[in-house]
């Protein structure tokens, strides 16, 4: 307090000085009633920086670890600590207010942990597999263009002018399309479903999807996807080794509207689909469809596998493992071993868990390879809770137990699970997120909404 009062004293000693030599008369009044008018707003700024800093600091343990797009109070608190920081950086309280920014900045980035080389061994597993049966899609490719070599158009563009040429002249000759955009060129015609192939100038093929020499290869393409390659789905130009079958008259063009011009065009049937650096798919004479090196892919993935089967014992935490290891590692029946069997009981329930199956190989494909889990909340939903953290046993006796455990019929427990899922370079993506499973009469749990997104 001494110090304080003495430094305020020369401050006024030296203020008085400067007056009087600049021939001002300034009395010691004004000198004091200035200095605590900018002490006054210096706090009153101090204070309403504070408030963003900790209004921002909220905002941040709101998002639990998470990341946002837009942080509403992060610009504001930066804006005020700053222009503080710069006029007064010696002052104490400005100094701990920039400190906390600086620890609610890092926060704000969201979580981070260290990436484990196993977390990343599917992918490279994945990797090695796919490049195996794009060679193998490559070489039997390759064996059938040599096969159709003497019936083949050597190039495909222009294609042959169908006012010249005629459809006996040309039907069963073979031909390649190289730039055949499936789904984009897409279109429902008056005479089928085709993809078109070509432009007025060049000429079109209309590749028929409508027919099973399609449909076979091209569900032999999505097994391939589901089992193997989940990248598959960001490509967009196929190949195709196609048979001129037809000519027909279609306006080449998607959607209900119609605007464009008709144009004559081949239909082509097709023999194989070849997608480079990927995978091959053909229908054999027999009429079934398959990729090339299908038929080694199963013992190649068994070979990866580090979990075959989920222990009947497994606690809520470990099923939610074995579920996360079953998508990683691409097993399928483990997922389906995970999931609770009521949500698969009819068609309809069976096609929604394919569908989530490829959506979850999607995320860790492209946004996350890893997720670790909480503490399981358990309850019971259903039947009487026998367990010590029931309070109402506190006051039954064991014969009411019994008789309450056999009225109430079947015991459902519920298990909610967190999980917080992390990236390639160990940053977490997004907030926690919870996972539901349930087991009937102690006996196995299983995952319910297995649709969530780790």
């Amino acid at each position: 307090m001494i110090i304080k009062k003495s430094l305020r004293a020369a401050a006024l000693s030296a203020m008085l000085a400067l007056s009087a030599s600049a021939g001002l008369a300034v009395s010691p009044y004004d000198l004091q009633r200035k200095q605590a008018d900018e002490a006054s707003r210096l706090k009153t700024r101090i204070s309403q920086a504070e408030y963003h800093v900790r209004e921002f600091e909220k905002e941040v343990d709101q998002a639990r670890g998470g990341q946002k797009m837009v942080w509403r109070l992060k610009k504001p608190a930066m804006d005020r600590v700053q222009e503080l920081k710069i006029a007064y950086p010696d002052n104490a309280d400005v100094e701990k207010l920039y400190q906390r920014v600086r620890v609610a900045l890092m926060k704000s980035k969201g979580d981070y942990t260290q990436i484990q080389p196993e977390w990343l061994a599917y992918k490279h597993n994945e990797e090695r597999l796919r490049k195996a049966i794009a060679a193998a899609g490559q070489k039997k490719w390759d064996e059938l263009l040599a096969a159709h070599k003497d019936k083949r158009l050597e190039t495909a563009f222009p294609a042959p002018d169908s006012s010249t040429v005629t459809l006996d002249e040309i039907k069963g000759t073979y031909v390649v399309l190289d730039d055949v955009q499936y789904p984009r060129h897409q279109f429902y015609g008056a005479t089928g479903e085709f993809v078109a192939c070509g432009k007025p100038s060049a000429g079109y093929y209309f590749v028929n999807i409508g027919s099973r020499q399609w449909l076979g290869p091209y569900e032999a393409v999505k097994r391939f996807r589901r089992s193997v390659d989940t990248s598959l789905g960001e490509v967009e130009k196929w190949k195709v080794l196609g048979r001129i079958d037809d000519i027909t008259a279609e306006i080449p063009q998607a959607g209900e509207e119609k605007t464009g011009s008709v144009q004559f065009g081949w239909v082509v049937t097709p023999v194989a689909l070849l997608v480079p650096g990927h995978v091959a798919a053909f229908a054999d004479p027999g009429g079934t469809a398959a990729y090339a090196g299908e038929d080694t892919v199963e013992a190649a993935k068994n070979a990866w596998y580090t979990i075959r089967e989920l222990p009947a014992d497994a606690a809520p935490e470990r099923v939610m493992e074995v579920f996360m290891t079953a998508i990683r590692e691409k097993n399928f029946d483990l997922y389906h071993q995970c999931i609770d069997p009521e949500r698969y009981a009819t068609e309809t329930g069976e096609d929604l868990i394919r569908y989530h199956w490829d959506r979850h190989q999607e995320r860790f494909h492209s946004q996350y390879v890893h997720a670790s889990f909480g503490k399981a909340e358990i309850s019971v939903i259903k039947g009487f809770d026998e367990s010590e953290q029931n309070q109402e046993n506190f006051f039954l006796d064991d014969e009411q137990k019994k008789t309450l455990t056999k009225v109430m019929g079947q015991k459902i427990e519920q298990a909610v699970v967190e999980s917080v899922s992390y990236d390639e370079n160990g940053r977490r993506i997004g907030a926690p997120q919870k996972h539901t499973l349930t087991r009937t009469n102690g006996g196995r749990w299983h995952v319910v909404n297995y649709d969530v997104r780790f």
